[in-house]
């Protein structure tokens, strides 16, 4: 088997890595044939995501992918990336004349790991996806344009979150615990059982590198109280009220779009998910809310082998999905 294509999702769990072929001697317009993981994240420093860190784990993921399907050149690939938007400017500097250098390529896709959700989720169809885990991000597309909300970070923004989920049942916990207005003390007590007494909360959050991860992990205590918490049921409808704003900012208008939400938040289940229903309805009344068809990498499969039939029907975008040709002296954008 000669060309395929490699696709690649990176996030804060590590990178996945599939390759896969189209026509020919492949099994169709998505056909993936092997993939590997890894567990370590990419680095991010003060130039961006590291693409010499990302190339030391996904050259060697590639070549042993290549010799377990008999792909002897990768023709395509697509690097779904957390960060891109903001923190990629070394990958687009980088990454595409290494990747011929080293594996042959002809063609690169650095994509958003949230236009990576969006594709996963829906396909190249009209619509919004919330992409809400830890963080949060919406991303919309006409089809002729893709805008964005939030994503942020924990500090400045991903409202609705997992981890803005978390830090307000912590306060809400806090407040129980000065006799301050607005406090649980069904929250107070899983707080104090997670974390111990609460008056050393701050020095277990504070000093943190991975304090979004911290505040999201107590986001299920939250769900758990709500059913009998008017203030944790409350902290869980305005979370709704969040992801809708950002579905709605992105949503394109006229039609019937779809709307999908993705990622781990939805794991809180009803508590949650039923507001969020209700919420989308007020907000977005047109649009039909779907289940995603699959995840960021399922979408990086299919950016993928678009490509290599030359049939993406998605708009490209500088800082979103950018698309090179790498050519013998450089590379065409």
């Amino acid at each position: 088997m000669s060309g395929g294509f490699l696709a690649v999702d990176s996030g804060g769990s590590g990178l996945r890595a599939v390759v896969g072929a189209v026509g020919g001697d492949g099994p169709g317009p998505l056909g993936p044939l092997a993939r590997r993981d890894s567990g370590e994240p990419v680095r991010t420093g003060a130039g961006g995501i590291d693409p010499g860190h990302l190339l030391g784990q996904l050259l060697p993921m590639a070549r042993a992918l290549g010799a377990e399907t008999g792909l002897t050149r990768l023709d395509t690939v697509v690097v779904g990336a957390a960060g891109l938007a903001t923190l990629g400017d070394a990958l687009r500097a980088e990454l595409p004349g290494a990747l011929a250098r080293e594996l042959g390529v002809r063609t690169v896709a650095l994509v958003a790991d949230a236009v990576t959700a969006y594709v996963g989720a829906l396909g190249p169809r009209a619509g919004a996806v919330v992409a809400a885990g830890t963080g949060l991000i919406a991303v919309g597309t006409d089809l002729s344009r893709w805008r964005r909300a939030d994503g942020w970070g924990h500090l400045l923004g991903d409202c609705g979150s997992g981890a803005w989920i978390g830090r307000a049942g912590l306060e809400a916990a806090l407040r129980a615990h000065d006799g301050r207005a607005g406090g649980s003390a069904s929250l107070l007590a899983r707080a104090e059982e997670r974390f111990g007494p609460v008056a050393g909360l701050p020095g277990q959050v504070y000093p943190r590198s991975d304090r979004p991860a911290v505040l999201a992990s107590f986001a299920p205590e939250v769900a758990a109280c709500a059913a009998a918490d008017p203030v944790a049921a409350e902290i869980l409808r305005a979370a709704a009220r969040h992801l809708a704003d950002s579905a709605a900012a992105v949503c394109p208008g006229g039609g019937e779009p779809l709307v999908a939400v993705t990622g781990g938040l939805r794991r809180l289940g009803d508590p949650l998910l039923t507001p969020l229903g209700e919420e989308l309805k007020k907000r977005l009344p047109r649009a039909r809310w779907t289940v995603a068809e699959g995840d960021p990498l399922d979408g990086s499969v299919r950016i993928a082998a678009d490509l290599a039939t030359g049939s993406l029907a998605l708009p490209g975008d500088d800082r979103m999905l950018w698309v090179t040709r790498v050519r013998d002296g450089g590379a065409d954008g």
